[in-house]
């Protein structure tokens, strides 16, 4: 059997796998048109889904605890940014992002 086309298998089972939220084949499309590299490997796209996927499961845990300690049913940019800027990592990846009001 040819070895991308096991690749490519792979590929896609990974992503049914984790249910994509974020499209794998947009994430392969933009990685490909943006010239980060002379070529793209089957495996950077799902990579690079898994990261964002977990990114957004931890910032989404934090500010909904942050939006809970403050008796608040809704999710605003401020409870993004208590929970970013209480989280040693998270502050350290987003140091130079401003929220916006």
């Amino acid at each position: 059997m040819d070895p991308t086309l096991v690749l490519k298998i792979c590929t896609l089972l990974l992503a049914a796998l984790a249910i994509a939220k974020f499209p794998v084949g947009r994430i392969a499309r933009f990685l490909k048109a943006g010239k980060y590299a002379k070529c793209v490997g089957v495996g950077a796209p799902v990579y690079l889904f898994i990261v964002l996927e977990y990114l957004t499961a931890e910032v989404l845990e934090l500010t909904g605890n942050a939006a809970r300690d403050n008796k608040k049913n809704r999710i605003v940019p401020w409870h993004i940014q208590l929970a970013v800027r209480n989280d040693e990592e998270l502050n350290r990846l987003l140091c130079g992002f401003h929220f916006p009001n």
